[in-house]
C-alpha cells in the first residue's frame, strides 16, 4: 500500500480534473457536430421527399406487381383512381382497405411493395442546389452546410480525435475515481484499488498526450468553427458558389448518397478492389476532404505503385493526386516530381499549395537549374515541364544526393504516347528510376489499343502482353480485367451524381450566299482547313457568326458567362471582332482572350482568372486545343463550338472544362453547324467513332476498331472529305 500512495491523492484528482476538462471538451464538440449534422438532415429531408415524391408519381400502380413477381391483384385499387405508385405510397392501410374488393392482405402488400420502390427511389434521387432560382427550402440547406465547410478538413480530423478521447475517458474517469483520496483508495478492495491506480497511470498519460498535442485547443476551435453562421443569406450563397465542390461533398457524405459502388471503384476486380480499401492513406498533410471515389483512387495510386489514374475530366484527377503525394509526405518521404504541359504548370503550383502542405517548387524557366538545385537540396513538388524535362539530370539510383522522386506524375499522359520522341525519351529515363509512377489522363487512347500498351509499357512491361485487342473488341468487362492492375477511370455521370445538367444542341445554319461562294473556293483548291473555316470568311453575312451573336446576347441578358472554342486562331479573331463591336456586348473589357497555344502558361491563368472575376457576362476565346486542356472554366456556363472537330475527344476536353466538378448551373453546349457542308460530312464519318469512344474509353476502357469501323488519320479523312465535296458540288454544277 505504502508504495502506492505516492500515487494516489492529489496528484490524481488534479489529473482527473484535466481529464473532465477534456472529457467536456471532446463531448462539447460531437454535440456541436451532431447537431450541425441534424441540421443538414432536417433540411435535405423535404427537398429529397419532394424528388422521390415526383419519380414515384411517373411510374405506374401497374409496376408493383413486379416487387410481388406478380402475385398482386390491382384491378380494384386502380379501379379507385390510384393510378401511380406514388398514391399508394402516400395511402394507408385503413384508406386502401376502404376500396372495394380490397382485403387486409392485398393493402398491405400494396403498401409494403409500394415502400420497397420508394426506398430504392431515394437511393437514386440526388438534390441539387440551383443558384439561380433560390428559395428558402434550398437556402436553409446551403446555410446548414455552410457550418460544416466552414469548419474545413480539419473538423473531421477534430471529430475523431474527441471520439476517441470521449470513448477513453468515459471509462478512465470512473475507474480512477477511487484513487483521487488516500483513504478511498485503503477503503477500496485489492482488484478495485490496482485498476484504479493503472486507470489513474493511463489517464496521466492520455492527458499529458493531450496538453502536448494542444488536444483541447483543437477540438474547442472546431466546436467555434461550427457555430459559426453565415453573416448573410447572400453570403452562403456567394460562399456556395465559390465552393460548391466542396458543398456537395459534405451533402453526399452527410445524406449518405449511395453511388454505384463498382462505378466509383472503376469496375476494379474484387482482388484490386480489396488490395485498394486496404491501403491507408494519410491526410496530415491534406487541406482537402476527398469524395469516396477520390479516396479510392489515391488509394489506388498508391496501392498499385505504377498506374494510370484516367477519370473522365471534371472528377479531381490532380486531388487525387496530390492526396497520394501528401501521404507519402507523412510516411517521411521529401522528393517529389510532377511533370505537365506548360499550360497548367500554374495551375499545379496553385493546387498543391492549396490543397497541401507541400512545397510547389517551378522548375520552368530561365532560373530552373537553380530551382531544381534547391528542390533537390530541400525537398518538395517539383514541378516541370516535358520540355524542360530533358535538361534535367536524370537522378543516379546509386547516388545518395540523386535518389529518385518518391512519386512521379506525369499529367497528360497521353503527350508521351509516342515512344520515340524526344519528351517520350525523357518520361521513360525517368520511370526507370522511380518505384512509384501516377500517369494521369483524361483520354489516355482514342482508337487504337496499342496507343493504351505504349502507356503502360512505361509503368508495368510485364502487362504489356496481356493487352490483347481481342479483349477490346470482346467488349469493355473483358478489356477492363485484363488492364485492372494498371488502369482506373470512372465518369462523371457515374459519381457526380449533383453535376448539373448538361444541355447539348447542334444549331445548324444555312451558309450565305458569301458563305457559300468562300466554301466553293476552298472546296475547288482541296483545301480541307479552309472548307472548315469558310462559314467565317466574310463576318459581315456570316450565319454561323450571327447565331453566335444571338448565343451571346441571350447569355449576357441572363448574366451568363461565355466560353468560345475554335480550332483556328482566324476564326477566334473574327469572333473578338464581330462580339467587341456588337450592340449587345458594347464593352470589349467583357471578350477575353483569345487563349492559343502561342500564349504563355501565365497569362492563360491570368486571363482565366480575370474571366472568372468579372462580374456578370463575359466572354472567353480559346483554340481548341489549347483551352480545352488543363485549365478550370467552372465559371462559364455556356460553351460554343465553332466548328466540329476531327478528334471527338477534342469537344469531350472542352466541354468538361466547364461541366466539371464544381459546376453549379446547368451547361449548355452549342455546336454551330453549316447544312451541306464539310460540317455534315465530318460528322456523319465520325459518328461510330464517337460510339466508341462512348462505349470503351468513357466506360473505363478502350478498344481497336473493329473492321468496320472508321480508322483513318486526319490526313485521309480530310482527303476523303474533300474528294466528297469536289464530286458533290460538281454535281449541283451540271444540274444547273
Amino acid at each position: 500500500m505504502e508504495a502506492d500512495e505516492p500515487r494516489a491523492g492529489r496528484p490524481v484528482r488534479e489529473c482527473c480534473v484535466q481529464g473532465e476538462r477534456l472529457y467536456d471538451a471532446s463531448r462539447t464538440l460531437l454535440t456541436d457536430h451532431a447537431r450541425a449534422l441534424d441540421a443538414v438532415r432536417s433540411a435535405l429531408a423535404p427537398l429529397r421527399d419532394e424528388l422521390v415524391a415526383k419519380e414515384l408519381e411517373s411510374i405506374p400502380v401497374s409496376r408493383l406487381k413486379d416487387v410481388t413477381e406478380g402475385r398482386l391483384r390491382l384491378a380494384a385499387i386502380e379501379t379507385a383512381g390510384l393510378g401511380s405508385v406514388r398514391a399508394v405510397y402516400e395511402a394507408n392501410r385503413y384508406e386502401l382497405r376502404q376500396i372495394p374488393g380490397v382485403g387486409a392482405q392485398t393493402a398491405d402488400q400494396a403498401l409494403a411493395a409500394a415502400r420497397q420502390i420508394a426506398r430504392a427511389v431515394e437511393e437514386t434521387v440526388s438534390v441539387r442546389i440551383d443558384v439561380d432560382r433560390p428559395e428558402p427550402r434550398t437556402a436553409a440547406l446551403v446555410r446548414a452546410l455552410y457550418r460544416l465547410v466552414e469548419a474545413g478538413p480539419e473538423l473531421r480530423r477534430a471529430v475523431d480525435t474527441a471520439q476517441r478521447y470521449d470513448g477513453r475517458l468515459a471509462e478512465l474517469l470512473p475507474a480512477a475515481r477511487p484513487a483521487t483520496g488516500r483513504l478511498r483508495l485503503a477503503l477500496t478492495g485489492r482488484r478495485r484499488r490496482e485498476a484504479a491506480l493503472a486507470a489513474a497511470a493511463e489517464l496521466r498519460a492520455l492527458t499529458a498526450e493531450a496538453a502536448e498535442a494542444d488536444v483541447g485547443l483543437r477540438l474547442a476551435q472546431a466546436s467555434a468553427d461550427l457555430l459559426r453562421e453565415p453573416a448573410s443569406e447572400i453570403e452562403a450563397w456567394v460562399d456556395f458558389e465559390v465552393r460548391s465542390a466542396e458543398y456537395y461533398s459534405q451533402l453526399a457524405e452527410v445524406g449518405a448518397q449511395r453511388t454505384d459502388a463498382a462505378a466509383a471503384e472503376g469496375f476494379v476486380p474484387s482482388e484490386v478492389a480489396e488490395r485498394v480499401h486496404a491501403q491507408p492513406l494519410d491526410d496530415t498533410h491534406r487541406r482537402v476532404s476527398l469524395r469516396g471515389y477520390q479516396s479510392f483512387g489515391a488509394r489506388f495510386a498508391l496501392a498499385q505503385r505504377r498506374v494510370v489514374l484516367g477519370d473522365e475530366m471534371g472528377l479531381g484527377k490532380t486531388v487525387q493526386a496530390i492526396a497520394a503525394l501528401a501521404h507519402l509526405a507523412a510516411e517521411g518521404h521529401s522528393h517529389f516530381l510532377v511533370v505537365c504541359p506548360a499550360s497548367v504548370l500554374i495551375n499545379w503550383t496553385r493546387e498543391i499549395r492549396a490543397r497541401s502542405t507541400l512545397r510547389a517548387v517551378p522548375v520552368h524557366g530561365p532560373d530552373r537549374r537553380d530551382a531544381y538545385a534547391r528542390w533537390r537540396e530541400r525537398g518538395g513538388v517539383a514541378l516541370t515541364t516535358f520540355d524542360v524535362l530533358h535538361t534535367l539530370p536524370v537522378p543516379d539510383a546509386t547516388s545518395s544526393d540523386g535518389a529518385a522522386p518518391a512519386l512521379l506524375v506525369v499529367d497528360e499522359a497521353h503527350y508521351v504516347k509516342n515512344r520515340d520522341t524526344r519528351r517520350a525519351g525523357s518520361v521513360a529515363a525517368w520511370t526507370e528510376r522511380c518505384e512509384r509512377v501516377l500517369f494521369l489522363t483524361g483520354t489516355p487512347m482514342e482508337n487504337r489499343v496499342e496507343e493504351f500498351r505504349s502507356l503502360v509499357r512505361y509503368l508495368q512491361p510485364d502487362l504489356v502482353p496481356v493487352i490483347r485487342e481481342s479483349d477490346a473488341v470482346a467488349g469493355p468487362h473483358s478489356f477492363r480485367k485484363a488492364v485492372a492492375p494498371a488502369y482506373l477511370r470512372r465518369n462523371q455521370r457515374d459519381v457526380l451524381t449533383e453535376l448539373p445538367a448538361l444541355l447539348q444542341v447542334d444549331e445548324w445554319e444555312e451558309f450565305s450566299a458569301a458563305d457559300q461562294d468562300a466554301y466553293r473556293t476552298a472546296v475547288l483548291a482541296g483545301n480541307f482547313m479552309a472548307m472548315r473555316r469558310a462559314a467565317y470568311a466574310d463576318p459581315e453575312n456570316s450565319a454561323k457568326l450571327q447565331r453566335l451573336r444571338e448565343l451571346v446576347a441571350e447569355a449576357a441578358e441572363n448574366g451568363r458567362k461565355v466560353v468560345v472554342f475554335s480550332y483556328f486562331r482566324s476564326v477566334l479573331q473574327t469572333v473578338e471582332g464581330a462580339l467587341g463591336g456588337a450592340p449587345e456586348n458594347p464593352s470589349r473589357e467583357a471578350v477575353f482572350g483569345p487563349i492559343s497555344g502561342s500564349v504563355s502558361a501565365a497569362r492563360r491563368q491570368r486571363l482565366v482568372d480575370d474571366f472568372t472575376a468579372a462580374e456578370g457576362h463575359a466572354v472567353l476565346l480559346c483554340q481548341i486545343e489549347a483551352g480545352g486542356v488543363g485549365l478550370n472554366l467552372q465559371a462559364a456556363s455556356v460553351v460554343v463550338l465553332c466548328e466540329p472537330q476531327v478528334k471527338p475527344t477534342l469537344e469531350h476536353q472542352a466541354v468538361a472544362r466547364a461541366h466539371r466538378m464544381g459546376q453549379v448551373r446547368p451547361v449548355q453546349v452549342h455546336r454551330l453547324l453549316a447544312a451541306d457542308s464539310v460540317d455534315d460530312r465530318l460528322l456523319r464519318i465520325l459518328e461510330n467513332k464517337n460510339r466508341l469512344f462512348d462505349a470503351y474509353a468513357r466506360r473505363s476502357d478502350t478498344a481497336e476498331a473493329t473492321p468496320d469501323a472508321v480508322d483513318v488519320s486526319d490526313d485521309g479523312l480530310a482527303r476523303r472529305i474533300v474528294e466528297e465535296e469536289q464530286r458533290r458540288l460538281a454535281g449541283e454544277r451540271t444540274e444547273d
